[in-house]
């Protein structure tokens, strides 16, 4: 599976008052795997800044000067997505703009119609009900280093989303069903069918074992929000 972690920044919070994007940051994972490949583009947004956006990005109108218009990006960048599921922290905001810019550009379309979308935001907030969802509160509640995000930029917070993106998700890669240990099932559950008529032998598990499966548990709880092994226990006990 191909995924696009995706982010901009803009000259002000609503494209429906003409703001631009002056940044976009995105991180391709395959098989949710970094691949190393990036596209970073800054944008010159021909308009200036709302009060407040430019302290948030610390970019400027004569540092963009120089930079491209999304229209001669536009071709790069849905190449770039193409195809891919996007991975991005509240999505209406950054399809929005990247939709009014694509509006702009005859026979563009628009981004949901070449890729599926992935809200982080959506998914921590079912996660996680009734707490802060923004960045930095998964961040931290994570255990994701963002201390290099002093301010907002597109290629850098992509990349802090990727490593949020995947400790939400990470599930069972933590206990090892990974696709290591996926590529080994079909032998194992072969050499379980063997085993089905064959004496079942009870163990005795030993305190400092169980003491280490709990603390195993409590430090996966703590990493993904919830365990869902633990739960059963809870229940069965």
């Amino acid at each position: 599976m191909r995924q696009i972690v995706l982010d901009t920044e803009t000259t002000g919070l609503e494209w429906q008052k003409g703001n631009r994007v002056v940044e976009i940051g995105c991180v391709e994972l395959l098989e949710r795997r970094p691949t190393g490949r990036t596209f970073h583009r800054y944008l010159n947004p021909d308009r200036e800044f709302e009060p407040g956006a430019q302290e948030v990005t610390g970019l400027d109108l004569d540092f963009l000067a120089d930079k491209p218009r999304f229209a001669e990006i536009a071709e790069e960048f849905l190449a770039f997505i193409d195809g891919a599921e996007l991975i991005i922290h509240n999505a209406a905001f950054d399809l929005g703009f990247l939709n009014a810019e694509l509006a702009r550009i005859p026979g563009a379309g628009r981004i949901e119609d070449r890729c599926r979308i992935e809200d982080t935001l959506a998914m921590a907030r079912q996660r996680f009900p009734g707490q802060r969802n923004s960045l930095d509160a998964l961040c931290k509640r994570l255990g994701v280093d963002n201390s290099q995000r002093q301010l907002h930029g597109a290629l850098l917070d992509a990349q802090i989303l990727l490593d949020v993106y995947l400790a939400m998700t990470s599930g069972q890669r933590e206990i090892g069903f990974g696709e290591e240990a996926a590529a080994v099932a079909v032998e194992t559950a072969v050499a379980l069918d063997a085993l089905e008529a064959a004496p079942r032998v009870r163990v005795r598990v030993q305190a400092e074992e169980a003491e280490a499966h709990a603390a195993r548990l409590a430090a996966l709880e703590k990493k993904a929000g919830r365990c869902l092994w633990r739960e059963l226990e809870a229940e069965a006990g």
